[in-house]
């Protein structure tokens, strides 16, 4: 596939930059995401939902001003939770058919983004709760809660060759995150990750929730090999929460 040589596009209302989230070494990989920073421009829920479905990426996320309204509507069914604090920015958070509370690829991918336009932020504000960031060298971390991360479901296997060899996605319903140790040793992990809830992301390339449920229920840090070249850090905090981190890069693979 060839690389998309801008990372940045405009859409009937809003502006769109486009990540590539969880990059490997080598700056190839990663998960591409879709971030409208300005989130006043398309308030309307039922309006971000359609943008995230339009543009068809594992996830769009949106961030809020202090203080936003709706949108026209007014109705009771699409209000946002908007933040009243400038330093921890609200964000709402699409798939291509469902909200999330939570989601860790577009949170280290915002929160990446804020710091490359001269916004660095020391906390983010998703629906599940308030996430702290942090930065160090070329990584990105954010900082969640296990009991964020539901309907998903962790599945150990003999080895990563047979993670390779699972099809995309495996037979059955709801998210499952196929694992085997590469390296247990050096806690080294080969995974996959299938939503399978009935839209077009049949696997996702890099996952920070199902990561951040993988190293809970192992309790040790992680070094996370997921999809055709991602990589993502994790590692347990003694406060209960995990740390989620990992390189972010502009521009997103286009289809051949």
């Amino acid at each position: 596939m060839n690389e998309r040589s801008e990372a940045h596009r405009r859409g009937d209302a809003a502006d769109v930059d486009l990540l590539r989230v969880f990059c490997g070494p080598d700056g190839g990989g990663g998960n591409p995401l879709a971030v409208v920073l300005d989130g006043a421009a398309l308030p309307g829920r039922a309006d971000r939902a359609a943008l995230a479905a339009e543009l068809g990426y594992s996830e769009t996320v949106f961030l809020d001003p202090p203080g936003a309204s709706t949108g026209s509507t007014g109705a009771a069914d699409t209000a946002l939770n908007i933040g009243d604090d400038p330093a921890a920015g609200a964000v709402d958070i699409h798939t291509p058919s469902v909200r999330l509370p939570f989601a860790g690829h577009p949170l280290v991918g915002l929160a990446w983004l804020l710091r490359s336009s001269g916004r660095p932020v020391r906390s983010l504000r998703p629906p599940a709760g308030e996430v702290a960031v942090r930065y160090d060298g070329d990584l990105t971390w954010v900082r969640a809660r296990a009991e964020w991360v539901t309907a998903r479901r962790t599945e150990r296997h003999g080895s990563a060759a047979e993670v390779d060899a699972l099809p995309a996605p495996p037979p059955g319903d709801g998210w499952l995150y196929a694992w085997a140790w590469q390296d247990e040793a050096a806690g080294t992990v080969r995974a996959r990750g299938f939503p399978r809830r009935g839209d077009n992301i049949g696997e996702d390339e890099a996952t920070g929730a199902a990561a951040l449920l993988l190293t809970h229920q192992l309790g040790r840090p992680l070094d996370i090999r997921q999809g055709a070249g991602s990589q993502l850090f994790t590692r347990p905090l003694p406060d209960g929460t995990i740390e989620i981190g990992g390189r972010v890069r502009a521009g997103v693979p286009q289809a051949p």
